[in-house]
């Protein structure tokens, strides 16, 4: 039998359709500067499965969509941040190169793939200075854009977006950063979310060489306390 003909560019309408979709479903994430590094922030009510992890010294990873297609590009990660690491050295591995690593691989799957994945991930690198930050986003078609001082990605982006340009005014500590990337969520979501309804992780230039660690509930509720 012959196969049904699609024309090429209503196969990728249709592609970018669905992997749109089920992108939207996910809860959205927040990624901002602050003095010290980078926060990474979003609700996550589950305790085991962790949306934001570290990649390597330096380089944080976000993920929104379907969780098993962005696991498996976190694990990607990690064994392309190792074997660069061996191969060359810690400093050759960097946010940049992840990045296009990963815009690679979806591009790859979106175009050749039956199915795309329901993904977007972001990547950040920070160095000694607040000059040497580095953040990326890439899109589920392997699209990929840096970042300037924030983003957003998940079900209300845009809304959410709009509300960061509002609220961020130069650099500023760690809990005040917090407390605006949770007002903003709160805000576009419509909801109250508890200290334990929340996923945070930094990149935090003052720890040494491995600069990322994840924030504790009770660090997350006092900061947001702080606030008024």
């Amino acid at each position: 039998m012959m196969p049904f003909y699609v024309p090429p560019e209503q196969l990728i309408k249709d592609r970018a359709e669905f992997a749109r979709k089920g992108i939207a479903r996910g809860r959205s994430i927040v990624i901002m500067e602050y003095r010290d590094g980078v926060v990474l922030m979003g609700e996550n009510p589950s305790g085991a499965l962790h949306k934001l992890g570290e990649i390597y010294d330096r380089v944080a990873f976000a993920g929104v969509g379907r969780f098993n297609e962005f696991e498996t590009m976190r694990v990607a990660g990690i064994r392309y941040a190792d074997l660069k690491g061996f191969a060359y050295g810690r400093g050759d591995v960097t946010g940049k190169g992840l990045a296009n690593a990963y815009s690679q691989t979806l591009g790859q799957i979106f175009t050749h793939e039956v199915k795309p994945y329901e993904v977007e991930v972001m990547v950040a690198e920070i160095g000694p200075d607040p000059g040497d930050t580095e953040m990326y986003r890439i899109q589920f078609d392997g699209t990929l854009r840096d970042i300037e001082r924030f983003g957003a990605m998940g079900g209300k982006e845009e809304a959410l977006t709009e509300r960061l340009q509002e609220a961020v005014n130069g650099l500023i500590d760690l809990a005040g950063t917090m407390r605006v990337a949770a007002d903003a969520i709160e805000a576009v979501e419509e909801s109250q979310i508890e200290a334990t309804g929340w996923e945070a992780a930094v990149l935090d230039r003052t720890l040494g060489r491995r600069m990322f660690r994840r924030v504790q509930s009770a660090e997350i509720e006092a900061a947001r306390n702080a606030g008024g």
